[in-house]
């Protein structure tokens, strides 16, 4: 009884922790930009990249520190070298060689240098450049969080309008599957044509083609949506908006009196950033004509011996010490310096040339994307009429066939008509949320740098 308790317990406690686990996310479009910016796959490695021009920025700054190394040299020889020194030295006879070994089999020495940049041109342009590394990198984490809303948002009402188009496709399957068994059983009557059938039957396989592709579209949608998230495909989500709402909050007639300010753009930020290093390039190349100065001290110690005794208390061990600054002068390259240089300036001149095409670029992209979400609003208006007016047209040929006046042509035609324009219409809402996203990302009206 105890054992069976016991794995009854473990059944509910491990059933309940899957169910927590399976509560899957609830998400306003809002909430899935927020979500995004923080799990997508892009923002997390965009947010390293900072992490690592931080890091690169450091490299560069210590690098003119004070750098101390140290080092211990341990030699054994085995068999010492033999030297040769004439005789008469040892009151041998002229002429004559006498060998003798210098040394002890055995040295160890230890020695440690401090060593600290005083002045390097490079070093101090290094300093700028890897601070504007750091501009760029933070410029681009940006532009990456614009595109990352940007495809939440596309990704959100993509999922939405698919929704709507099952909806709006399992409806008009509902009453044609009504209308085809109501004009059967007039045809069994005898009171119908068999032309009659056959048009509502065509009517009624296209909708049903039409219901299975916007399912299977919206399971797709869905999965890209998770893509976006930065979430598993498996997971489950919930969307808490739909499509009207999130029209409506895009019409926006005040963004369309927004004045275009090219600085606050991210393409022309990153330009810019371009620019100043290419222009930091330039100092470096000059720089490396300029003489360098550093300075050392060092301490050692060896110690010598017949045999492996250094870590007796008897050994002796000698120090020394230098102290000393050395200068480095460019005096003559033979015209290399001088290539790089110009170099890095024809470099300067391309990068100054494409910040002017970028700012033309977005002044165009702007006019473009004004223009989009001015059309696309209108459209979105008179897709609304146009539905309004199909659906009174589909209702009163609807009417027309029943009391015989108008053909099974005739309402089919009609039919056709208000699905094109219930499309339409659907289609218009995403284009107005993406053509008002597109318009606000060239505006950078998000602001979404931290």
């Amino acid at each position: 009884m105890r054992n069976y308790l016991i794995i009854l317990f473990l059944v509910i406690a491990v059933g309940a922790s899957y169910g927590q686990g399976s509560k899957g996310y609830e998400l306003s479009l809002e909430e899935a930009i927020s979500f995004a910016l923080d799990s997508n796959y892009t923002a997390i490695n965009s947010r390293r990249e900072i992490a690592k021009a931080i890091k690169l920025k450091w490299e560069t700054t210590a690098s003119g520190l004070p750098q101390l190394n140290a080092g211990i040299n341990y030699q054994n020889n085995i068999k010492q070298p033999v030297t040769l020194i004439p005789g008469e030295f040892t009151g041998g006879e002229p002429g004559t060689f006498v060998p003798v070994v210098f040394g002890v089999p055995q040295v160890v020495s230890a020695t440690a240098t401090l060593e600290q940049l005083i002045f390097d041109g490079s070093y101090l342009v290094g300093l700028q450049a890897a601070k504007a590394f750091l501009d760029y990198s933070e410029n681009a984490d940006e532009k990456t969080q614009l595109e990352i809303r940007k495809g939440v948002i596309n990704a959100y009402s993509s999922v939405l309008l698919a929704q709507e188009l099952v909806d709006i496709f399992q409806k008009n399957k509902n009453t044609l599957e009504k209308n085809l068994f109501e004009i059967r059983t007039t045809f069994e009557n005898g009171l119908a044509e068999e032309e009659d059938v056959e048009q509502l039957e065509i009517t009624l396989l296209e909708v049903e083609t039409q219901l299975s592709n916007a399912t299977r579209t919206k399971e797709v949608s869905m999965q890209m949506f998770k893509v976006a998230l930065g979430i598993d495909i498996d997971e489950s989500v919930t969307l808490t908006q739909n499509l009207d709402d999130l029209t409506q909050q895009n019409i926006s007639l005040d963004i369309m009196d927004t004045a275009l300010n090219v600085e606050e753009n991210i393409d022309y930020k990153i330009a810019y950033n371009f620019t100043e290093q290419r222009s930091l390039e330039l100092k470096l190349e000059k720089s490396r004509a300029l003489p360098t100065l550093n300075a050392f001290v060092n301490y050692a110690t060896q110690a010598n011996s017949n045999d492996f005794t250094f870590f007796e208390t008897d050994q002796r061990w000698f120090q020394s010490s230098i102290l000393g600054v050395s200068m480095n002068i460019p005096i003559m390259s033979s015209g290399l310096r001088g290539a790089r240089t110009q170099q890095a300036r024809i470099a300067l001149d391309q990068a100054q040339t494409q910040l002017k095409e970028t700012t033309q670029n977005i002044r165009l992209e702007y006019a473009t994307a004004l223009n989009t979400y001015q059309f696309r609003l209108e459209n979105y208006q008179n897709s609304k009429k146009n539905l309004a007016l199909a659906e009174r047209i589909e209702v009163k040929n609807q009417v027309k066939f029943s009391e015989g006046i108008a053909s099974s042509f005739d309402l089919r035609q009609a039919q056709t008509q208000l699905y094109t324009a219930q499309q339409q219409y659907f289609q218009s809402m995403l284009n107005v949320i993406n053509a008002k996203t597109e318009l606000e990302t060239v505006l950078n009206t998000p602001q979404l740098k931290n």
